[in-house]
């Protein structure tokens, strides 16, 4: 399977440097630098090829009011190369790699300016997710671990680490908001896609599929021949063991083990909608048969082993629904946490009293866009609320109303009127479909803004 080539280098060094899903073609990883080009081939090489020995630190191209150093340029170039040898494919460090990287460094540059510039920033709460999944992947139990573990190490590698998560966040915040500007989806788009062949993939099947990984004794850079080669044994022996009718999982990984010093991770992940499966993973996963085992999948993190266990159909698909009120009271620089608090209070005491929901919402509550309806929020499904509400929500009876409680957004009290179960069978396949349209036409939309944002910005290359 081919991972990696130079039209993709641009992608690569975003992805070694801070995570990042850039998709970019040669013609827009291309930068031609100002100074003047060798004769030949080989006299570009020995010119343009940057290494740590070849290299003292200088300017090597300015963007806008920033500058991009020689030194930022060698150590991306090498992250790219050991990602794609990571990924299968090594790249040669070449003009055209040096181009290609630069090229990917000026598109960084030029959108971290425009993140400060629109004030755009991470959720806290994504980036320890993202953290906590790091940790659990170096075999740690928490991110204070990963913390000791880096900055022992060496001291400020966890800030660092989560300055660039920080930064990676913010850029796809950037490119989601930028690229659905751009991509227009109609209903009668959808219509004629679900009249297409295509749309027949759509469909509810729920996959169970057995996920382990081999996790590389260290980072694939560093990794020996002979320690490759273990990982690789590990994984082809752990396939031939899931291949087997009625596996125990827990018992071929834990045979599989042996060993290795580091722990398999994974296991069965149960069923999962197509929809929710992770999108690298998903094309190889719904072409899988039942009981068929995919071959080792190679990863920068480790081997990745996928048994298709099961798979079953769905005509209809039900969600929980709850037709709810509410009233709130904000917390602003006019109302202090305490003042709204008393105020819930007292509007808890007059429900207690008998007096009517919907007339408190309608006079007391702070949400314009249900006070004026008597609190109500019509029909809620998991997720749409954050998580606090959909908590109360789920653990208040049908007709009754709940205590107070505190979200991000002030203090409430809701009201459930109503349950049942909806049938979302119809906007679950518009809702797939116009995801299809989306993919089909997002990528060419990012690679024309970020065209445009190059075009519009003042760039110069020192050589």
């Amino acid at each position: 399977m081919r991972f990696f080539s130079l039209r993709q280098t641009s992608r690569a060094v975003l992805l070694s440097m801070a995570g990042l899903t850039l998709t970019l073609s040669a013609n827009a990883a291309t930068v031609k630098p100002a100074a003047a080009q060798a004769s030949t081939p080989a006299a570009q090489n020995s010119v343009d090829r940057l290494t740590p020995a070849n290299s003292t630190d200088g300017i090597i191209a300015l963007v806008n009011e920033n500058a991009i150093l020689k030194s930022e340029l060698v150590d991306a170039i090498e992250q790219t190369q050991a990602r794609a040898k990571a990924a299968g494919e090594p790249i040669a460090n070449s003009a055209q790699l040096q181009s290609e990287v630069l090229n990917a460094l000026i598109l960084r540059e030029l959108q971290l300016s425009m993140v400060k510039r629109a004030g755009l920033s991470a959720d806290e709460a994504e980036i320890n997710q993202r953290l906590g999944q790091i940790a659990q992947a170096e075999g740690l139990n928490s991110i204070a671990a990963l913390q000791q573990r880096l900055d022992a190490a060496q001291p400020g590698s966890y800030a660092n680490l989560r300055a660039k998560l920080i930064e990676e966040a913010s850029i796809q915040a950037l490119q989601q908001r930028q690229i659905t500007r751009r991509v227009r989806i109609s209903e009668q788009d959808i219509d004629a896609f679900l009249a297409s062949p295509e749309a027949k993939r759509l469909n509810q099947s729920e996959y169970q599929t057995i996920h382990v990984r081999v996790p590389y004794i260290d980072d694939y850079s560093r990794l020996s021949a002979a320690q490759r080669e273990e990982a690789l044994k590990v994984a082809q022996a752990l396939r031939t063991r899931l291949l087997e009718p009625n596996v125990n999982v827990a018992e071929a990984v834990a045979a599989s083990q042996g060993s290795y010093p580091i722990p398999l991770q994974g296991g069965d992940m149960g069923f999962h909608k197509a929809a929710s499966l992770p999108t690298e993973l998903s094309s190889k996963i719904t072409k899988l048969d039942v009981g068929t085992v995919s071959e080792p999948l190679l990863t920068p993190e480790g081997i990745d082993i996928i048994k298709l266990a099961d798979k079953k159909a769905s005509n209809t698909m039900l969600i929980p629904q709850w037709h709810t009120r509410h009233i709130l009271v904000k917390v602003d620089d006019l109302q202090t946490d305490a003042l709204a608090e008393q105020k819930i209070n007292d509007l808890y005491e007059q429900l207690r009293g008998g007096a009517d929901f919907a007339s408190l919402a309608s006079t007391y509550s702070d949400d314009p866009g249900s006070a004026g309806r008597g609190g109500d929020l019509d029909w809620v499904s998991e997720e749409d609320m954050v998580g606090p509400f959909e908590a109360t929500m789920k653990n208040t009876a049908v007709g009754d109303y709940s205590a107070p409680f505190k979200t991000q957004f002030g203090w409430h009290i809701l009201k459930v009127d109503g349950k049942r179960d909806q049938d979302i069978s119809e906007q679950y396949r518009r809702n797939m479909a116009r995801q299809a349209l989306y993919q089909r036409l997002a990528p060419q939309a990012q690679e024309d803004w970020l065209q445009e944002l190059r075009a519009g910005a003042y760039i110069q290359i020192l050589g």
